[in-house]
């Protein structure tokens, strides 16, 4: 049943008159927002008070027939609900109301309990913006909106044409009593089940009159100036804006939010109704080309999706260098085919034409670009630091990356691509020094358990990011040693143990605890690691089992699957080959266990696979090596069974491998049967490909597996059968190299967070890493230096044969001088400046000055009383620009 007088109410306060064309009815948010807590009495105290005007109990009482005891109480009613402010003024209690937003709808948001018992209180408030905003299209001044980004204030401090008004510290130092509450747009998000795990608590500073009110009304707490500056500081690292309501007047304000573009209700009508004038500074982002590298930390971090990656060579046809809206709401009719309802998550990374095809090959999107150019510039510990915001293993993948950024580096179409991995190998070497190695502090103290099943690259690196996060993280291996197959699968001589456990010891200094030796599924189970608090799981055990044949004679004792061979070599276990010993498969493990098995014993190694040499999985380099080693590689050749005499293998029968693939490109080798060869062996070490073992770790649980026997999970997010539990690394996708695996570990990380965190949705403002590469056959390379690509020194392969040592060296000083150069810094960043917003967070991201705030507008804040005038005045001036333009269109 409808309130009557509540709904009176909510005219009131929207100044409508019932039964008018605009009124406000029962299924509007205004009404809807009220209905649960104002009751018909305390509607009939608000229906004789005026928006702004402060009363007192007594001033209200006979205006609504009420003693003052009852008014009073009334009142305190509504100010604890979130309808009315109080103060103390002159020693006696004093209300007023506000507008709805900003105002009375975030007041009521937080009221926790209230929002906890009435859902459909933060529903209205999340409907009142997407329901009333389109009509403010076009309609407010820039400056003038409800409320108003304030730029970071160290993004403008060049800026000679800024104002008091536009810097943070100004209203924290007109102020004299502060108070901080949680986001009320992130509250009403994280409520509806839509958050965007953004951090939320305690990042809305109040001030003046609103800190008493909320002081007052335990909505928040109090804090010092002090403490208030801090807080803008940890927005400021957590990738949040500032913002302000704005309805004070010029420079006047009481309070300070801090937001993110996914949940803040205020900066949705910039990127869903593209109504960026509405909420906008006085400034917009330029970016230097010359100084951009397109590491795409701006990007990444912009509220509003304003910039995206482009790219900077020059093009033979034109392609986008900056976006510019042919329409906007300034001098367009704007309805909802301009609008982008899904902007929460469809954000762009990359401009339609490309950018650098280094960033977009790396499985990891690591920065490239950004790490060369700080390279170049003597600046190791930053760009170790820009490294790992996506790897945190930068020292092992300088080691055993498959350099896929190399592969399409655009300097390779002049001479040689640009020796990115021995440069990121460099940089990496100091992560190995304690004195120098780059330990990130730990942005919140979240403190939930968390527990990361299996060592290896993708658990690691699970388990690396939710620490940054403040997660009580414990890594659960079932080895002695950490590190998964980086540690047992991969030799010495390629990935040394004392790299690994250096790169592994900055986890333990993070607070990561590690379990070796524990096997989850048989010394514990995920059912009695949730009894004891564990409140998420990453699976991450890797593809840590050889595979088999499936041939005659394979299953005696001198026939060894190569992972079994090199766990058993990594793990020291006495082994030594004698003899002639065959190593069947051509991947990379492949050319691992034939290296090894010439450095155990007096043995002469011959490998045996499918593929011809050009169709060899192994990457060049290692085929290269394993030659000099004195490694006899025979390709297109299958094994058909093995030769068994007297319960010992000594010897293999291959058949012709006539193709590998067929016709629609799956594999599905054909044979010449008749063309055969019979090869002596001592010992068969067969690596074909590995495979999971899963052990008891899925019993009891609804997760499922593929036909390959992968886990099945969500591939974006990574959610399994079991809500709480999730998986990557091999464990998801089949063995792949280490990078895609530590590509894997941070999304599980970001997954969990925001599972652990209360109504957070998995997907919503979460960035996609949808990149793709520039269109090389469309740039201008003529007139680039020829410097050569530098060179590390060859191997002596008589040499590595005999030791686990790793005797590749590491570019010298001059040597990455000299490489870094080589770089043509393909990308650069592209600002759509309508759609920016002035906030200035792309500014503290960026590490080379390419970015800065400039002052575009002069727009002022107007006291609400003010308003209405330069509303009109604003939605006549825009009247006859739609009109100007729709005649210009009529006589083109």
């Amino acid at each position: 049943m409808v309130k009557e007088k509540v709904l009176d109410l909510a005219n009131h306060i929207s100044n409508k008159k019932r039964g008018s064309k605009n009124e406000i009815k029962a299924t509007d948010p205004e009404y809807m927002i009220l209905e649960p807590v104002v009751s018909e009495e305390m509607a009939e105290v608000v229906l004789c008070m005026e928006i702004r005007k402060k009363v007192t109990a007594k001033d209200v009482a006979p205006l609504c027939g009420k003693s003052v005891e009852r008014t009073t109480e009334l009142l305190l009613e509504l100010a604890d609900a979130g309808v009315c402010f109080v103060n103390e003024i002159d020693g006696v209690d004093t209300f007023w109301y506000e507008t709805w937003v900003p105002g009375i709808m975030e007041m009521m948001v937080n009221n926790k309990e209230n929002v906890k018992k009435y859902p459909q209180i933060p529903r209205a408030f999340e409907a009142y913006g997407r329901v009333r905003g389109p009509k403010t299209a076009g309609s407010f001044p820039v400056g003038v909106g409800l409320m108003r980004v304030i730029p970071i204030e160290h993004a403008i401090e060049g800026e000679t044409r800024r104002a008091s008004y536009e810097e943070v510290s100004k209203y924290l130092n007109d102020n004299d009593i502060f108070s901080v509450a949680d986001c009320s747009c992130r509250t009403a998000r994280e409520a509806m089940g839509e958050g965007c795990g953004h951090l939320k608590e305690d990042m809305c500073i109040q001030m003046g009159h609103a800190a008493e009110y909320y002081i007052r009304t335990k909505r928040g707490k109090q804090i010092t100036r002090e403490e208030a500056f801090e807080i803008i500081k940890r927005a400021e690292e957590n990738g949040l804006m500032h913002q302000i309501p704005n309805l004070d007047g010029s420079g006047k304000t009481h309070a300070i939010c801090n937001c993110c573009g996914c949940s803040c209700l205020a900066l949705r009508t910039a990127s869903m109704f593209i109504n960026a004038d509405m909420v906008r500074s006085n400034y917009v982002s330029k970016v230097d080309k010359e100084k951009c590298v397109a590491c795409g930390e701006c990007v990444q971090n912009c509220p509003v999706n304003a910039l995206q990656l482009g790219q900077k060579l020059c093009s033979k046809t034109p392609v986008t260098t900056e976006i510019k809206r042919i329409d906007t709401p300034r001098d367009t009719e704007w309805g909802p085919d301009k609008w982008n309802p899904d902007y929460r998550t469809n954000r762009k990374d990359v401009v339609d034409t490309g950018t650098s095809p280094c960033k977009t090959n790396c499985p990891a999107h690591i920065a490239v670009q950004g790490y060369v150019k700080l390279a170049s510039q003597g600046r190791y510990r930053e760009a170790l630091e820009l490294i790992k915001q996506e790897n945190p293993f930068p020292a092992v993948c300088g080691r055993i990356c498959p350099r896929k950024c190399e592969t399409d580096c655009t300097r390779g179409d002049i001479d040689d691509p640009v020796a990115i991995d021995e440069i990121k190998k460099f940089i990496a070497e100091q992560d190995l020094n304690t004195d120098h190695r780059y330990v990130p502090k730990c942005k919140h103290e979240y403190g939930k358990k968390i527990a990361v099943v299996g060592a290896g690259p993708s658990g690691l690196s699970c388990a690396y990011y939710l620490a940054i996060d403040g997660y009580k993280v414990t890594v659960f291996e079932k080895e002695k040693v950490l590190g998964g197959m980086l540690t047992l699968g991969i030799p010495s001589f390629r990935l040394e143990k004392d790299v690994i456990n250096a790169e592994i010891g900055i986890l333990k200094e993070l607070g990561v605890e590690f379990k070796t030796g524990v096997e989850v599924g048989r010394d514990i189970s995920l059912n009695e690691l949730r009894d004891q608090g564990f409140k998420a799981f990453y699976i991450a055990i890797g593809a840590c089992m050889g595979r088999n044949l499936g041939i005659e004679g394979e299953n005696v004792e001198n026939v060894i699957t190569g992972i079994d061979f090199m766990r058993d070599v990594n793990l020291d276990k006495e082994l030594k080959l004698e003899g002639n010993v065959i190593v069947i498969g051509g991947g990379n493990v492949a050319i691992d266990v034939a290296r090894t098995a010439t450095r155990i014993g007096n043995t002469q190694v011959k490998m045996y696979c499918l593929e011809s040499r050009e169709q060899m999985p192994a990457l060049p380099e290692e085929i290269e090596e394993a030659l000099s080693e004195n490694i006899e590689i025979n390709n297109s050749w299958g094994p058909k069974r093995v030769i068994v005499e007297n319960g010992r293998a000594t010897g293999v029968e291959f058949k012709k491998c006539i193709s590998v693939f067929d016709k629609s490109g799956r594999f599905n080798p054909s044979y010449d049967e008749n063309n055969t060869i019979i090869v002596k062996a001592d010992t068969v070490l067969i690596s074909i490909g590995q495979g999971m073992n899963w052990g008891g770790l899925l019993s009891d649980s609804k997760i499922e597996l593929n036909r390959n026997n992968t886990i099945k999970a969500d591939p974006f997010t990574l959610q399994t059968g079991e809500p709480d539990v999730f998986a990557g690394g091999d464990a998801l996708t089949g063995p792949k190299f280490a990078i895609d695996a530590i590509a894997l570990g941070k999304e599980g990380a970001i997954s969990i967070h925001r599972y652990v965190q209360p109504g957070q949705s998995l997907i919503i403002g979460r960035d996609r890493k949808e990149y793709h590469a520039l269109d090389k056959e469309n740039i201008e390379l003529q007139g680039y230096d020829s410097t050569p690509r530098q060179s590390v020194g060859h191997v002596d392969g008589s040499k590595s044969r005999k030791t686990f040592k790793d005797l590749r060296e590491t570019f010298t000083e001059d040597q990455i001088k000299r490489e870094t150069e080589r770089c043509l810094s393909c990308g650069a960043t592209v600002v759509d400046e309508f759609l920016c917003v002035g906030c200035g967070q792309c500014t503290t991201k960026c590490k080379f000055d390419a970015i800065s705030l400039v002052r575009k507008y002069d727009g002022e804040g107007v006291a609400y009383e003010d308003l209405k005038p330069v509303v009109i005045k604003q939605i006549l001036k825009r009247k006859v620009k739609i009109t100007t333009k729709k005649v210009k269109k009529l006589f083109k």
